[in-house]
């Protein structure tokens, strides 16, 4: 073993025989003294037994397992797991005509802790979120434009936001190959634009594609409000859905901006659609009853830790409860949360808490989650962040 070597402490090699991909700091016995955050070291058990290959990093965290053997950790290793991800997307037919957007790396749920990688269209961009995929992104960046079967040719790295602060790695978003052509991607048939340079995450939440087509099935006809519209998709698609009117309510006048382009994108002149910038708890508690009958609740994540639990699940009641008393009768409710703190139970339990404040019939018509390009390690059940609820209100 050429790597630094971490051994653990007798018995804390259990959740890694299962293959779990996090060491936590109480697990380690012993370490070298000059050992840097994002080195690949090599994990052994109190008695010298190899385990598995990763990236080491100060924190709570401080391995995240790349491989459970001996791999080498290097530019063909990253070219081998793109690949496997990339014959993932394939065989989902992501990547069609009618469709260029989609995840093609989701961390742990790809064998690739610390790296997230969204295309849209001839542009993949890369979020590194530990130290070592930081100091990997030039193999990562090489490997997306030599895929066969994709056309990537610009690689944006994204990642200011993303790394351990503490690590001070002085990250710049920037291009590492290529540079900017359009920022015009195809979901599902409709276009918009993506905002990586300065949007949020990598500039478009690919995770809700397939609830926004589920939105669509139930638009036809109806009223639609969108909180939390960041860049209008639930939006565009209620359109497309044949909705009656759709607004657009988010905090940040940057967003409106970008949902009035993508509506004008898909749908020019078309009179249906207005936005608000405004506050959207505000908007709630200011707005008529009755004024919508399908409401979507797609807020950012309230928990981001354990810490905020408490106070994001008193979030999604409230929001919720304002929800259920201003829908119309018969109405649709898509309500969701992307903390990955807050896990299924938690969330109904906030909603059903919300749902017997306002003492209206509730009726659970689908239950959500994140789509199949933002796959679970079986063996990471972490990994399942988005939970929602589609709810028809008697």
């Amino acid at each position: 073993m050429s790597n630094p070597v971490i051994t653990l402490k007798r018995g804390k090699e259990d959740s890694l025989n299962r293959f779990h991909p996090w060491v936590f700091s109480g697990a380690i016995a012993k370490m070298p003294e000059s050992i840097e955050e994002g080195d690949i070291v090599d994990v052994v058990t109190h008695d010298g037994r190899h385990i598995g290959v990763g990236h080491y990093q100060i924190g709570s965290i401080m391995v995240r397992i790349l491989d459970f053997g001996a791999t080498t950790i290097d530019g063909n290793f990253f070219a081998t797991r793109l690949d496997e991800a990339l014959k993932l997307r394939k065989a989902l037919r992501l990547d069609r005509d009618d469709n260029n957007a989609y995840r093609l790396v989701h961390g742990e749920g790809d064998f690739l802790p610390g790296l997230i990688v969204d295309i849209y269209g001839n542009t993949a961009v890369i979020q590194a979120h530990s130290p070592g995929m930081h100091f990997a992104r030039n193999d990562i960046a090489d490997a997306l434009v030599s895929l066969d079967g994709i056309n990537i040719k610009n690689v944006y790295y994204k990642s200011e936001t993303t790394l351990p602060y503490k690590a001070h790695l002085d990250a710049q978003n920037d291009y590492i190959i290529g540079g900017f052509e359009t920022n015009v991607a195809i979901e599902n048939g409709l276009k918009f634009h993506v905002d990586w340079l300065k949007g949020q995450k990598t500039g478009f939440f690919v995770d809700q594609r397939d609830n926004r087509s589920l939105l669509e099935h139930f638009a036809y006809g109806r009223k639609v409000l969108n909180m939390f519209c960041y860049t209008g998709g639930f939006s565009f698609y209620a359109m497309r859905g044949g909705a009656e009117l759709v607004h657009s309510v988010d905090s940040s006048a940057k967003a409106i901006t970008l949902t009035d382009a993508n509506v004008e994108l898909n749908f020019p002149g078309d009179a249906r659609h207005k936005s608000f910038a405004e506050d959207a708890f505000k908007f709630l508690d200011t707005m008529e009853k009755d004024n919508y009958d399908l409401i979507v609740l797609d807020p950012p994540a309230f928990a981001k830790h354990r810490s905020a639990l408490k106070n994001a699940l008193r979030g999604y009641q409230r929001l919720n409860a304002k929800a259920f008393e201003k829908i119309s009768s018969g109405g649709i409710l898509f309500t969701f949360s992307c903390s990955q703190a807050v896990n299924k139970d938690q969330f109904r339990l906030a909603v059903f808490s919300a749902a017997a404040q306002s003492r209206r019939k509730v009726r659970i018509l689908h239950q959500l989650t994140q789509p199949a390009d933002h796959p679970i390690n079986i063996y990471h059940p972490e990994g399942e962040y988005l939970k929602g609820l589609i709810l028809y209100v008697e």
